[in-house]
């Protein structure tokens, strides 16, 4: 029976992170071009001081 290789680099669950990330990164992009630059960072501190 032939040993079954992979040729994938990397593996699914660092894809999925690297996936996530992007989407996060897309988010912030998209709210600071609607939103504007002052108002994005307004929301971001209420966001965390509301944590803390």
């Amino acid at each position: 029976m032939p040993a079954i290789v992979s040729t994938a680099r990397l593996s699914r669950p660092l894809l999925v992170l690297a996936f996530i990330c992007g989407l996060i990164v897309a988010a912030t992009l998209a709210l600071w071009a609607y939103y504007g630059t002052a108002v994005f960072l307004e929301i971001v501190r209420a966001g965390w001081v509301a944590c803390f």
